[in-house]
């Protein structure tokens, strides 16, 4: 069965030429023409990667974002005319797993695609080929839950997302051993270490806050080598 890509975009005619070339490429694809759209078809049908534009009418692309990360992991491209930094960084850091910078060729476009969805297949062949991990993991006043996916600080639950959660069951499994960002990148997301130190950076200080107001609390930064989790 054909991979289903939904192309959100209030432009009907980049639309029309990226459903063309997915199309062309064996995709199935979805169209949405606003922010509702986009997440109401995210939430009814089975898309297996969204295409999502951020200026768009009804919901802009973040906010769509945002509302899909709460109950759902489905790859996301942010395809937008804002290509500084902080804009890239708020769209990872908000969930996305890749960014494309319009104007932008067709081709990258579905080379893109293609490249996140075998990502994820990969990823997920690799979890259900590894060993179930400890049920429960205990560092200090850090408790987590392996099967529930839920982790507490001194008795306090602390929300995860799922990429926060794979680094803390690595870090929990092996506390006071320092872990390299090529490595907790591709424990959390799944993928080879390209260009993706803002990335971890970005989520280690997210994790960190969650933890504790004193950033060391926990995980200590281990200069020129990597983080730790302290025993």
């Amino acid at each position: 069965m054909a991979d289903r890509v939904l192309v959100a975009d209030d432009e009907p005619d980049i639309r029309g030429v990226l459903a063309l070339y997915l199309e062309n490429a064996g995709y199935e694809v979805v169209e949405a023409a606003d922010g509702g759209e986009a997440l109401e078809a995210l939430q009814t049908q089975q898309i297996d990667l969204c295409l999502l534009d951020i200026m768009m009418p009804v919901l802009d692309g973040y906010h769509v974002l945002k509302q899909l990360r709460e109950t759902s992991d489905v790859p996301v491209i942010v395809i937008s005319a804002k290509g500084q930094d902080p804009e890239r960084i708020l769209g990872l850091n908000l969930g996305a797993d890749d960014y494309l910078v319009k104007p932008f060729n067709p081709l990258e476009a579905v080379a893109r695609v293609g490249a996140t969805l075998r990502r994820m297949k990969g990823l997920v062949a690799r979890q259900a080929a590894q060993p179930e991990p400890v049920a429960t993991l205990r560092v200090r006043d850090l408790v987590l839950d392996a099967g529930a996916c839920t982790l507490t600080c001194g008795g306090r639950p602390v929300e995860l997302t799922p990429v926060e959660l794979r680094i803390m069951t690595l870090l929990m499994e092996h506390p006071g051993r320092v872990f390299t960002k090529q490595q907790l990148y591709e424990c959390g997301w799944g993928d080879e270490y390209v260009a993706a130190e803002n990335s971890v950076m970005v989520c280690m200080s997210k994790l960190r806050a969650k933890l504790a107001d004193d950033p060391q609390a926990y995980i200590r930064t281990i200069r020129g080598l990597g983080y730790r989790l302290e025993k």
